[in-house]
C-alpha cells in the first residue's frame, strides 16, 4: 500500500507520541509550520481524509484530537524499550535472551533522511540510547564470550557514529578476546587516520595503550 507523504508524516508524528491524545492544533502546526493556521488546518485534513486501510486503523481520529489506536504496535517503542532493559542494571543479561536480532533492532536510524524539526530531536535522542545499548551488549558479549555477536554490536555502534571513541574501544576490545590481532590493529588504525582528517585529533592515550603492545610488536618482529 503507497501512503501519500502528508499522511506519511501525520502517522510518524503520532506514532512518536505515542499513546498520548495529540491535539489538531499542534498536529497541524507542527506539520505544517509555514502554512498559515487555516492552511495548516486544511492539509491536516486532508492527510486525514486520505488514510487507507491500515493508516487508518493505526489512529484514533476525535474532532479535537488524534492519537495511536491502542492495538497499533510501534518499532521504535519496542527497540527503546529493549534498549532501556539492557542499560538497567537492575534486570540480569541473562532475562533478557540477548542474540543477533538484539542488534538488529537497535541499528536502525529513526526515519532515516528525513529532516523535519519535529523529528529531529527524538532521532538525536533514538541514536544516543541506542549507541549506549549497543555499546553495553558488546560488553555483555564479550564477557560471556559471543564474540561474533560482540564484533557485530561493535560494528553497528561504530557505523552509527564512526568517531566515538568508546565504540571504537569496545571493536578493538572485541577482536582481541577472540585472538584477532590484527583486526585489532588495524581497526585503530583506520580510526587513527579518520580521526585526524575529519577533526585534527589523536586516539585518547587510553586507546592508544590497549593497541600498545600490538605496535611494539609489529615494529619488533614485522609481523603480529
Amino acid at each position: 500500500m503507497t501512503v501519500p507523504v502528508g499522511s506519511k508524516r501525520l502517522l510518524a508524528f503520532i506514532a512518536l507520541n505515542y499513546r498520548a491524545a495529540v491535539p489538531r492544533a499542534l498536529v497541524a502546526g507542527s506539520l505544517w509550520p509555514e502554512a498559515s493556521e487555516q492552511g495548516a488546518n486544511t492539509n491536516l485534513r486532508s492527510a486525514l481524509s486520505r488514510l487507507q486501510g491500515l493508516g487508518r486503523q493505526a489512529l484514533n481520529i476525535c474532532p479535537a484530537e488524534v492519537r495511536l489506536a491502542p492495538e497499533a504496535e510501534v518499532d521504535l517503542h519496542r527497540a527503546r524499550s529493549l534498549a532501556q532493559h539492557i542499560l538497567d542494571p537492575r534486570v540480569p543479561a541473562e532475562e533478557l535472551d540477548l542474540n543477533a536480532a538484539t542488534v538488529d533492532q537497535l541499528s536502525a536510524d529513526l526515519l532515516p533522511g528525513w529532516y523535519d524539526e519535529w523529528m529531529l530531536p527524538e532521532a538525536e535522542q533514538w541514536r544516543q540510547l541506542r549507541l549506549h545499548a549497543l555499546e553495553a551488549l558488546t560488553g555483555n558479549f564479550i564477557d560471556t564470550k559471543e564474540f561474533a555477536g560482540a564484533v557485530s554490536a561493535a560494528h553497528a555502534a561504530v557505523q552509527a557514529d564512526p568517531l566515538r571513541e568508546s565504540s571504537q574501544a569496545l571493536l578493538i576490545r572485541a577482536h582481541l578476546a577472540e585472538g584477532n590481532r590484527s583486526e585489532a590493529l588495524y581497526g585503530f588504525e583506520r580510526y587513527e587516520q579518520h580521526l585526524h582528517d575529519e577533526l585534527g585529533l589523536r586516539p585518547t592515550p587510553r586507546l592508544r595503550r590497549l593497541v600498545s603492545e600490538l605496535r611494539r610488536s609489529r615494529a619488533g618482529n614485522g609481523s603480529l
